[in-house]
């Protein structure tokens, strides 16, 4: 039966800190790239559902009876400030309301370069475009 002094105990046990910091310093940056993708990804997400959901209640208020494309406009970009949104593009096609308008369409583009932390190292020149098409709540439809 063998055993262990203390001073090969006391060595057994340094070299198993080397060990895990070794260890560490392989794992660590992985893990930490992981973690900060997940983050990435889930900001990108809650950006691409703001979008959409600003296009949807830009047209919404679009097709009302005596809404104009700047109101319109101006709402979708109060929903897109939320969640701090850069450089978004509001578009309202036909830019004229009015009655003889049948349907609105609404297009709201978010740049990536400007929306992310990581993502725009890859996807600079992507967009994420959601668009909402509505019919105008006119009598004559």
């Amino acid at each position: 039966m063998h055993y262990m002094t203390k001073t090969n105990l006391r060595k057994a046990r340094a070299s198993r800190r080397g060990t895990a910091v070794v260890e560490f310093a392989i794992v660590a940056p992985v893990f930490f790239m992981l973690i900060i993708t997940s983050f990435e990804f889930g900001r990108l997400n809650v950006i691409r559902h703001t979008a959409d959901n600003a296009a949807y209640e830009a047209a919404r208020h679009a097709i009302v009876p005596g809404a104009t494309s700047a109101e319109a406009v101006d709402m979708a970009n109060s929903l897109l400030r939320i969640v701090g949104t850069r450089g978004a593009r509001v578009s309202v096609n036909p830019p004229t309301l009015g009655p003889s308008v049948n349907s609105v369409t609404v297009t709201v583009e978010v740049p990536m370069a400007q929306n992310g932390w990581i993502a725009p190292r890859l996807t600079s020149a992507s967009t994420m475009r959601s668009v909402s098409t509505m019919r105008t709540e006119n009598i004559s439809n």
